[in-house]
């Protein structure tokens, strides 16, 4: 299974950022082979409006079947679970902690947004 988890830097030791839509990067993981690719969401951590939205579909484009983050906000949550990727949030730490703690099943799934969006 691929997994998005956001990220402030570009490795496994950097620490989760706990916006969706606009983290600076995603840190894709496979759990099935340990590959790791990193996305530089840049794009839209200034955006002025659907920073969320479109970070939902970058998501999908990468393969990710879940994504790992601190919140999410509507928009971005009503875009993912439309393209059928699961939301776990309540992450925090690094990278690898959060992976660990989602390989685990420690990670809240979200059923709703937790976050009204527009976080910058």
């Amino acid at each position: 299974m691929k997994v998005a988890i956001t990220s402030q830097d570009r490795d496994m030791n950097s620490q989760v950022d706990p916006r969706f839509g606009r983290a600076e990067f995603f840190v894709v993981v496979d759990t099935e082979s340990d590959d790791v690719f990193v996305h530089d969401n840049s794009q839209n951590v200034d955006a002025l409006h659907g920073a969320g939205t479109q970070a939902a579909q970058t998501v999908a484009e990468l393969g990710a079947e879940a994504v790992v983050t601190g919140n999410i906000g509507p928009k971005a949550h009503a875009a993912l679970q439309a393209g059928g990727v699961k939301i776990y949030v309540g992450a925090t730490g690094t990278i690898a902690e959060a992976l660990q703690k989602f390989k685990a099943d420690e990670l809240q799934c979200a059923s709703e947004p937790t976050s009204e969006g527009h976080w910058t």
